[in-house]
């Protein structure tokens, strides 16, 4: 009988758990009916490939950015690659990336064929060891791709003093953008940073080239897509560089599809055999939608983070800072440290979360840490302080799907996991 009344007592405890537990999923898409419109119009124009409204979104991207021209691809590292083979970059030359970053800061520079090397974090940072870049930056080194991790700008005055006093050393090809420019190229990975602002420049308007993302789980979406931007270059036409872009995401063809509907303009050539990556213009529509409301998508991932950081500031863990006097985050990811953890107690937190119906996630696994780059002769031993950054890192959640209900619910499931 005491045995049945224990019974009892559990499925009654099991009950009001089911009962009271919510569902938080990590980062699905922010989706409203101006995305839907935008997309619905695409749908009904009769033009659903690249056309006027990746046009209108390149042109609020610059606007955005503060830059001359954008250009919008299928992908943040179609930007990227597409970039590094407009620099000439290739066989011989060298591109410096942090350890702790995504497969795509990198694997573009094996696509070109160049070099990779890679940069440790510095000591209890996430952000490359700014020292150890100017050492291993040498007359082989072409390109540096700084990571915007998080949606926090990387520290690009200190990038740029290195490669100013680098200078003597570039070497550059026989390539009109790198000599115009004269000393290792400045191209940042802000997948994350679409936003945000360095000392109060927005982020595109200060490297020398910028590649955002606008995958689906980022703050500004296309569903897959990404885009470049530039800083005007000195004796390089910026429409001539536009075209550039264009000629290499559509196959080496010199007139895109659009213009060849025109009445008696179907001619056209192929320059080159070369790529396809183009952003159609149903994404663009879900672009144009996200445009419109950017600011305050921006505004609610700010308040979420500051209710996170309120809560937290008692707790045995370590957030990422994201708005400081220098620096104005997107906002994007809202970064933890398990104080005092090792992986195995991180992972179990994770667990614990997702028993009460949170899902959690770690960003980044360092590259040196996959196979893909071990084979590449790459060993997490040689990168200990990007380990260090991973071992009891955890990503919760943070998007504007999330009601003021659900970030309490997420702060007390934080504070039982931390418990366990």
């Amino acid at each position: 009988m005491a045995m049945g009344m224990d019974m009892v007592m559990v499925s009654k405890q099991r009950l009001r758990k089911r009962n009271s537990m919510r569902n938080i999923l990590f980062s699905p898409p922010d989706i409203t009916e101006v995305e839907i419109n935008e997309v619905v119009d695409a749908l009904k124009s009769g033009w659903i490939t690249t056309g006027p409204k990746t046009k209108e979104l390149e042109r609020m991207v610059a606007e955005c950015c503060h830059t001359s021209k954008a250009v919008c691809l299928n992908s943040n590292t179609a930007c990227a690659e597409m970039t590094l083979r407009i620099l000439g970059v290739g066989a011989g030359d060298e591109v410096i990336v942090p350890a702790y970053t995504y497969t795509a800061s990198a694997s573009v520079i094996e696509h070109v064929g160049a070099t990779l090397v890679m940069v440790d974090c510095e000591p209890g940072k996430f952000t490359m060891d700014y020292e150890r870049l100017e050492a291993v930056t040498t007359e082989r080194t072409k390109v540096i791709i700084p990571v915007d991790l998080f949606g926090i700008p990387c520290d690009y005055d200190r990038i740029f003093d290195i490669v100013e006093r680098k200078k003597g050393l570039f070497n550059p090809s026989d390539n009109s953008i790198q000599q115009a420019i004269g000393r290792v190229i400045v191209m940042a990975d802000a997948a994350h940073s679409f936003g945000a602002f360095y000392k109060k420049r927005p982020i595109g308007s200060i490297a020398d080239f910028t590649n955002f993302s606008f995958h689906a789980v980022k703050n500004l979406t296309t569903a897959e897509g990404g885009a470049v931007v530039w800083r005007d270059i000195c004796n390089i036409d910026n429409n001539e560089l536009y075209h550039k872009y264009m000629l290499l995401s559509l196959h080496g063809q010199s007139k895109d599809a659009l213009a060849k509907t025109k009445l008696g303009v179907w001619e056209y050539d192929i320059l080159g055999p070369w790529y396809k990556c183009n952003m159609t213009d149903v994404c663009a529509g879900i672009g144009l939608g996200q445009m419109r409301r950017y600011n305050q998508i921006l505004t609610r991932r700010k308040e979420i983070i500051n209710r996170y950081n309120t809560a937290f500031a008692d707790l045995p863990l370590s957030a990422v800072t994201h708005y400081t006097d220098s620096y104005t985050s997107s906002g994007h990811l809202y970064i933890v440290k398990l104080d005092g953890c090792g992986a195995e107690q991180r992972d179990k937190f994770i667990e614990n979360m997702a028993e009460l119906g949170v899902a959690t996630n770690v960003h980044y696994k360092p590259l040196p840490m996959h196979t893909g780059y071990q084979k590449l002769g790459f060993r997490i031993e040689d990168y200990p302080m990007a380990y260090e950054q991973f071992k009891n890192v955890v990503t919760l959640p943070l998007h504007t799907c999330l009601s003021d209900e659900d970030v309490d619910y997420v702060i007390e499931c934080v504070g039982k996991c931390l418990e366990q």
